[in-house]
């Protein structure tokens, strides 16, 4: 991804003063098209990989009536650290505006609708929950609906025995049809990446654009990493000191080796027997917690990856000159929160949810070029926060279900 990232500026650099020559048409046409079909892919595969996801991590806990009480208590604790970690980021980025240049936009601004008041905003995203037609939403690219549907609809499969597994092993066997499929998409990314930063850059007029766009880069990663530091050191520890009672440091401690795993893999589901090793043998929880709680969190629990998503999708509006109304606000903080959920346990899987929040809120998704040189380092450190806050919830639960005496 980076060196397709670097050829793309180098490319768009130093022909982007020629980019709308006659005579370079057809090259300039064939690098537009690479960047268009890595981003039809992308956006080809998020509506299966949501509802197959969706659906096989919901099945995944089994029989949902046996494990309502610490299902919801873990279901809880989740959502509530990922809505802060994303309103933190929201905050963040309308504070730092990292997308924000002195230079003129790259295309002309955009003003976002806005008339709703915050009750209007709010009662329309609900209304967005329960859509009348999946297959509408689907199209339209409303994600909210589907999320929710899918989650009701597998809850309802683990509820049907033995006639509810032969769709449940369906649907594995989509979702893993479907990871395949987002990993040879990935594998493309280098490609990809290549025509939608040359064709963004060249189309900016070549240096000048070049050197806007790394300030605005360094911008975003820096934070997109304040927000991850925040969250990771000031408020999951508080968590940690006030519904875990426990010692944050002395407890980052025993996970290690799990979290330098976490940042060198970018993958949740490769580091989990470590970290649920580490769980029952160096922090001493119970086999209840670490073996419901851990694997769930790495299923939905994705503090990281929605504070990223959150920051991307309000960097790229900012680099487009679109301005969000509070009602955008309300659909980037809750779209977020559900896309990061819905996210595989894999590397780089946030860049194909994060589609689904530009989508939501009308952001150019081809935006995702401007990101991409530096995401493979972003992608490790949000990683560590997703497992860093897996751990943590597993803490707090476990005080739950063995309360001190």
């Amino acid at each position: 991804m980076l060196s397709g990232a670097t050829l793309g500026f180098v490319v768009g650099g130093v022909f982007g003063a020629q980019w709308e020559d006659p005579r370079f048409g057809f090259w300039v046409e064939l690098i537009d098209l690479l960047g268009d079909v890595f981003m039809n892919l992308l956006k080809m595969v998020v509506v299966p990989l949501i509802v197959c996801s969706m659906v096989v991590g919901i099945t995944s806990l089994g029989d949902l009536r046996k494990i309502r009480g610490t299902f919801g208590w873990t279901i809880a604790y989740y959502v509530m650290t990922t809505l802060l970690s994303v309103a933190l980021g929201i905050f963040l980025v309308i504070l730092i505006q990292p997308g924000v240049a002195a230079s003129t936009q790259i295309e002309a601004a955009r003003q976002m609708p806005e008339s709703l008041t915050w009750y209007e905003a709010l009662f329309d995203v609900v209304r967005g929950l329960f859509p009348q037609n999946l297959f509408e939403a689907a199209a339209k690219g409303q994600i909210l609906g589907l999320i929710v549907a899918s989650l009701l609809f597998g809850g309802i499969l683990t509820l049907l025995g033995e006639r509810g597994r032969k769709v449940i092993e369906l649907f594995d066997i989509g979702n893993e049809a479907i990871m395949r499929l987002v990993r040879l998409v990935i594998w493309l990314a280098p490609v990809g990446i290549f025509g939608l930063v040359a064709t963004k850059i060249g189309s900016a007029g070549g240096g000048e654009a070049v050197w806007h766009e790394l300030q605005k880069l360094a911008k975003y990663a820096l934070t997109v990493l304040l927000g991850l530091s925040i969250h990771a050191f000031v408020v999951l520890p508080i968590l940690l000191s006030v519904l875990g009672r426990r010692n944050p440091l002395r407890y980052a401690g025993h996970y290690t080796e799990a979290l330098l795993t976490a940042f060198t893999t970018a993958s949740s589901a490769a580091t989990l027997p470590i970290t649920m090793r580490d769980a029952r043998v160096k922090a001493g929880l119970s086999d209840e917690a670490s073996g419901f709680v851990l694997p769930l969190g790495a299923t939905v629990n994705m503090d990281g990856t929605a504070l990223y998503e959150a920051v991307a999708v309000i960097f790229i509006c900012q680099a487009y000159g679109i301005e969000l109304g509070f009602a955008q606000f309300v659909i980037v903080w809750l779209t977020a929160t559900l896309a990061a959920i819905g996210a595989a346990a894999i590397p780089e899987a946030g860049l194909v949810t994060m589609v689904m929040v530009l989508t939501a809120v009308g952001a150019p998704i081809e935006g995702i070029a401007l990101l991409l040189s530096i995401d493979w380092f972003l992608d490790r450190c949000r990683t560590t926060v997703n497992v860093w806050g897996d751990t943590i919830g597993t803490a707090v639960i476990d005080r739950t279900l063995r309360p001190p005496r």
